[in-house]
């Protein structure tokens, strides 16, 4: 799914009171989206596979590029029923693989 499509998706969702241009979803919105559950997010942010900023209220504000990847860590910890802390691996790996192989295609369209 698109940053763009995931970002409409977010902005229709009732109650979710976010500015239009908003980069971040709250907590309940990534439970809500994802499915995982809140000690599933504490596990993350623990083990420092998610990162969120914190507001003055002290409320966790995520990027709204962790609905995905929590999403696909969830899918890959059912389908090969893997840990979080296997499965966070393997999407970090898969994330680099996407990263590399966008600089290879710059890299391609300087020749």
């Amino acid at each position: 799914m698109s940053t763009k499509k995931l970002k409409q998706m977010l902005l229709k969702l009732p109650g979710l009171n976010l500015p239009e241009r908003s980069e971040y979803v709250a907590w309940a919105q990534i439970v809500e989206l994802t499915g995982i559950t809140t000690s599933g997010v504490t596990e993350l942010i623990e083990l420092g596979w998610l990162e969120p900023s914190r507001t003055s209220a002290d409320e966790y504000l995520f990027p709204c590029r962790d609905v995905y990847r929590i999403q696909k860590l969830m899918r890959l910890c059912k389908d090969l029923e893997i840990t979080a802390t296997g499965g966070s691996i393997i999407v970090d790996l898969m994330e680099r693989i996407e990263e590399l192989e966008r600089e290879v295609e710059d890299l391609q369209r300087h020749l």
